[in-house]
């Protein structure tokens, strides 16, 4: 009787033990290049090829932005094909301004390459997450 008390005892503790332990992913570090002033903020979304381009991305970070370098981290990103994009955010709107031509007015990148003309895209920002915490640069 002992036996079964102790059992069912550890299995309890068992259970309750690991219904209280966080789902955790794979975490993310970003450091970012080359921030030319601090004015505004560094805004950073995390994207899948559904959301990449097309409004708000899987994940986001911010930081006030801060000239030369600065470190923005994502947490618990599942297993999966990802890509960043980053915007300097110089007046602070929440959005990227454009010269009257079309041109950006902000400094913005992704990670992968970036191309020199046109929008960036997934296949050239993309990168695999997998069960490891990742850790790139990203320079504007």
């Amino acid at each position: 009787m002992k036996t079964l008390a102790l059992i069912i005892t550890l299995i309890l503790t068992n259970l309750i033990a690991t219904a209280q332990d966080p789902q955790e992913g794979i975490t993310l570090t970003v450091h970012i290049e080359n921030v030319m002033n601090d004015n505004g903020k560094v805004l950073a979304t995390l994207h899948n090829s559904e959301t990449f381009m097309k409004g708000a991305g899987v994940d986001y970070a911010s930081a006030d932005s801060k000239k030369g370098q600065l470190t923005l981290t994502f947490e618990n990103i599942t297993p999966g094909e990802y890509a960043v994009m980053l915007l300097h955010d110089e007046n602070n709107n929440k959005q990227m301004d454009f010269e009257a031509n079309g041109m950006p007015k902000e400094n913005y990148a992704t990670s992968g390459s970036m191309q020199l003309y046109g929008p960036p895209t997934f296949d050239a920002s993309k990168f695999e997450v997998t069960d490891e915490d990742i850790e790139f640069n990203i320079r504007f």
